[in-house]
């Protein structure tokens, strides 16, 4: 099993506390988001992990030189004008023909959400958290202005992810930003991309600039059962400065 970091992102609406470091940089409780990444996954027996940098990718290299052991380090130099899609390609010679998990950077969580992922019995699978509305009730006045769609159907896979909503009915679970292919699976997810028309609009970004979600959901169209996964603990998102005053 191998594991990939997307932390290219500048995280802007961080304002001054990404002037000189990447979003992953910037400490909860102390410490840089991604520690906490690196040691749910380390916890899990997971040492073959990739990090992607973008922005201040000097600063994020020199950091896990330091701190950790054989980390592998790949970067998106055209980080400013792509999206996490992208990302993730620049390191698909480190991923394809693996086991992967693929973790967001800017999110929290512990060993026991990287336990349930990797104890889930499908070629892809998505943790996804039940019991988001208190979280996203601490985080925003109205949740709905940030929620995304999640549908589940009857043998548990996801129909449907990342899409505006009106209501929480539309709203099984929420997507977390920590998902998982087999190796078998990899192929399929490249050969998939590299099939996609670059010439069209995906929920209203470029091919370039896609959400994540937007390809997950085409992974889904073409065919592939995507098995969710619940969240077994808590977990926190951080995109602005009172994210980072929530306590978990």
């Amino acid at each position: 099993m191998k594991a990939v970091i997307l932390a290219a992102g500048l995280g802007s609406r961080l304002s001054e506390l990404t002037k000189t470091k990447p979003k992953c940089m910037v400490e909860y409780k102390k410490i840089p988001l991604i520690n906490y990444q690196i040691s749910a996954l380390q916890n899990n027996a997971i040492d073959k992990i990739a990090v992607i940098g973008g922005y201040k990718s000097e600063v994020l290299k020199a950091y896990l030189d330091k701190n950790f052991k054989g980390i592998e380090f790949f970067e998106n130099k055209n980080f400013a004008s792509t999206n996490m899609v992208a990302t993730l390609f620049c390191a698909k010679e480190f991923w394809l023909d693996s086991d992967v998990i693929i973790s967001y950077s800017d999110i929290i969580y512990d060993s026991n959400a990287v336990l349930e992922l990797l104890k889930a019995e499908n070629d892809f699978k998505i943790l996804v958290d039940k019991n988001w509305l208190g979280l996203w009730s601490k985080r925003f006045k109205d949740p709905l202005s940030d929620a995304e769609s999640l549908k589940i159907n009857t043998n548990g896979n996801i129909i449907e992810l990342g899409k505006k909503v009106k209501s929480i009915d539309e709203i099984q679970a929420q997507y977390m930003g920590l998902f998982a292919f087999s190796a078998e699976f990899s192929k399929i997810v490249a050969s998939l991309y590299d099939k996609m028309n670059k010439a069209i609009i995906y929920d209203g970004k470029d091919f370039a600039n896609m959400y994540m979600t937007s390809f997950l959901q085409h992974l889904i169209d073409s065919g592939y059962n995507a098995k969710a996964v619940f969240a077994p603990s808590k977990w926190l998102e951080i995109d602005t400065k009172s994210d980072l005053d929530i306590d978990i």
